[in-house]
């Protein structure tokens, strides 16, 4: 486990190397804000997603914060709102974060995000599908933040199975220990059976489920019902080092 803490670490260690050298004050030792969820949207760019599949997702992820059932699920989470941020994903060593970290409470606050999800260009492009780099990144993300969720997790998207990169199941259960929930959203045009493989080997932790869009054009109606459910899912996540299985579900109903 040391040396898989410190493959995750590698992720993000040139990010704060610039940022000890331009004299930036490290997240660590600022006060962190509380929040009912930090939630991380890390979305599939890699070369089997075109520039219309890739629209498709970002107008679904920005569609559904401003639906009047996601901002309700988001007032109904608690008082201390959602910290979210997006990330776009492909090979091992492309992950970039696309939209910053946005406290969301309300109607207004979930339009200035969606705002933000508009505004992201497609930073990356093309590459191959590491599933467990873009897993280990968005933990890094949750872990050098301004925010102290009382839930964390993350929410993976992507059309096709791990092909390069660390094996997923190592930085899912990474994530599972630090107390971190990891779901998926599965597109099925390339792989009709690739929400198997989300379930095997990419979802965990408490209450980790899978919903499947049948291609990019069912995305937004998929995403809508995964937010809702993760935004209002389970109050407290598994505490780190927690014994059992997680839970694990498929296409959003309890198997």
């Amino acid at each position: 486990m040391g040396q898989l803490r410190a493959l995750i670490l590698g992720l993000v260690a040139a990010p704060a190397l610039l940022a000890a050298a331009s004299g930036a004050v490290p997240v660590a030792v600022r006060a962190a804000t509380e929040v009912d969820l930090e939630l991380v949207l890390a979305v599939d760019a890699s070369s089997s997603v075109t520039s219309w599949e890739f629209d498709l997702q970002m107008q679904g992820i920005a569609g559904a914060f401003r639906d009047a059932e996601v901002q309700g699920a988001i007032r109904a989470a608690g008082d201390l709102g959602v910290a979210v941020t997006l990330v776009q994903w492909s090979g091992r060593d492309r992950q970039i974060k696309a939209v910053e970290w946005t406290l969301v409470y309300d109607a207004a606050s979930a339009e200035a995000f969606a705002a933000g999800v508009d505004a992201a260009p497609r930073f990356v492009t093309g590459g191959s599908t590491a599933i467990g780099n873009a897993i280990g990144f968005a933990q890094l993300l949750i872990e050098s933040n301004a925010y102290r969720g009382r839930r964390r997790t993350v929410d993976v998207s992507g059309d096709g199975r791990t092909n390069q990169g660390v094996q997923t199941p190592a930085l899912r259960n990474a994530a599972v220990e630090a107390g971190i929930t990891v779901n998926g959203l599965t597109i099925l045009n390339e792989d009709p059976s690739v929400d198997s493989y989300y379930r095997a080997n990419v979802i965990g932790g408490s209450g980790a489920f899978v919903i499947s869009a049948t291609d990019y054009r069912d995305f937004a109606r998929a995403i809508k019902l995964k937010l809702i459910r993760e935004i209002g899912g389970p109050p407290i996540a598994g505490l780190p080092g927690g014994g059992g299985a997680p839970e694990q579900t498929a296409l959003g109903r309890p198997r």
